[in-house]
């Protein structure tokens, strides 16, 4: 569990650098092309950090993050979140060592994809329609491109070329190359101030399966050596980005095979993009958060009590890394993942309601995510409006009965026994205990004793998943 005060405190000192040469034409790329998918507390950071270098140098000076907080007028906290999304959007790189007991960090500025890398990213020009519509994407787009040079076929080109310009004084060669070694020896552990380029994000995930998506080209007929690096790196970002396994990659890479018998990463970007309009009734992907955006979350404070921590573990820990922490750290299946995404894109679930939900239907459904059952009950959240981790726990409590016979009426459909069973009610933690009070007085004159000792070894195991 992630928690910010662990990470980053106040006292702690560090230094701002620019990776190169930053210009105001940058100011506008991040403003008009960034802004939109991290917003204005992650802008006011990297304009914060720019402004402390001073002009035409690559370093600030030491400073506090209780400085930072000032300056920004904000907490630590949006601070630190802030930092993380121009982390993963590629606009800054951080860096920490300790010195005894605090810590130093060097924040290093980098400059913007170029409005050309960024319209043909491929990734987050999507996100960017997604996010601002038709109509203000052209606009963009025409604000930040011009006319191209004239054609210059009826031209004759009558540039010079260096010698035709220059020549070389050969006589003072030797003693020019002296001067030149010893003022390179004197420079000792110095750095041009010069412009470096930017480049795309790339999605370092491991979990797209290549050996399958080889598998089912077999019969293609298409080479391995058509999967150049570029075109890799290509298929996992769209994976990322429409959510594309291996087996439904398969048609969208031979939809792309060019008369060369080559991959065209445009083709296959297309190819992907029509498939998953296709799929969500034209509707593109949006940028969204892993964990519940700060607005909707229920435990803003540093936690204090049992209930606080749990509150905090639910907002600030992805559905993913749910799934994970209550499998022990083993990865989760895509099956489950294809729910999670389900719930995300198409119910416009939080973060953090989905971790609630996941956790009540795990504990309810003998620790698997059954379709039906957890699409019925979003629905039913979604209708009402649940938007804080809080509200999806109070929901949850006062409709456990209806959820109850919703879990019975699927078993029913699935199987028929007249024998009588005992039903034991496993529950979240967070429903408390005069909940479990209550249901435990009320099934104890049908439990034996063993089976008594196996309920109460099960609650124990669920009180502690989160750990």
């Amino acid at each position: 569990m992630s928690q910010y005060w662990q990470d980053l405190l106040p006292v702690d000192k560090y230094q701002a650098v620019a990776n190169g040469l930053l210009t105001d034409y940058d100011r506008k790329i991040i403003t008009f092309l960034y802004q939109p998918l991290i917003g204005t507390s992650c802008v006011s950071l990297y304009m914060t950090l720019w402004a402390e270098v001073e002009e035409n140098r690559l370093w600030s000076g030491i400073n506090s993050h209780h400085s930072l907080m000032n300056f920004m007028n904000c907490n630590l906290k949006e601070i630190y979140e802030a930092r993380l999304k121009l982390e993963g959007i590629g606009l800054l790189k951080t860096y920490m060592k300790k010195e005894e007991e605090n810590r130093f960090f060097i924040y290093e500025l980098q400059s913007p994809l170029s409005p050309e890398q960024f319209f043909l990213d491929g990734m987050l020009n999507v996100y960017l329609f997604r996010k601002i519509g038709k109509g203000q994407y052209a606009r963009l787009k025409r604000f930040f491109s011009d006319k191209k040079l004239p054609e210059t076929s009826e031209y004759i080109s009558i540039t010079k070329g260096f010698p035709d310009v220059f020549m070389s004084d050969h006589q003072s060669a030797i003693r020019t190359s002296y001067e030149m070694e010893q003022e390179e020896t004197d420079e000792g552990n110095a750095k041009f101030i010069g412009r470096n380029g930017q480049t795309s994000i790339q999605i370092q995930d491991n979990s797209f399966d290549f050996d399958l998506l080889y598998a089912g080209l077999h019969d293609s007929l298409l080479s391995k050596k058509a999967f150049t690096k570029k075109v890799k790196d290509a298929i996992q970002n769209l994976s990322f980005l429409y959510g594309i396994d291996a087996i439904q990659m398969k048609n969208i890479v031979i939809a792309a095979i060019n008369h060369l018998d080559e991959i065209d990463i445009e083709e296959l970007r297309i190819a992907a993009r029509d498939w998953y309009q296709f799929q969500h009734n034209d509707l593109l992907p949006s940028l969204v958060d892993r964990t519940q955006p700060q607005k909707h979350q229920s435990q803003a404070a540093e936690p204090m009590t049992k209930e606080e921590e749990l509150l905090y573990y639910l907002d600030h820990t992805s559905p993913r890394q749910l799934l994970k922490d209550i499998s022990g750290g083993a990865e989760p299946s895509k099956a489950d993942l294809q729910i999670i995404e389900e719930l995300m894109f198409s119910q416009k679930l939080l973060p953090g309601v989905i971790n609630v939900l996941i956790q009540y239907v795990m504990l309810k459904t003998d620790m698997k995510l059954t379709k039906g059952y957890i699409e019925k009950i979003a629905g039913q959240w979604v209708r009402k409006n649940v938007r804080t981790v809080k509200d999806a726990m109070n929901l949850a409590k006062k409709e456990h009965q209806q959820y109850l016979e919703w879990a019975q009426g699927n078993k029913n459909k699935k199987t028929k026994n007249n024998k009588k069973t005992i039903r034991t009610e496993k529950i979240p933690e967070w429903f408390g205990t005069e909940q479990n009070q209550k249901e435990t007085s009320a099934q104890a004159g049908n439990e034996s004793a063993d089976f008594l000792k196996l309920k109460q070894e099960l609650e124990e195991e669920i009180k502690n998943l989160r750990k």
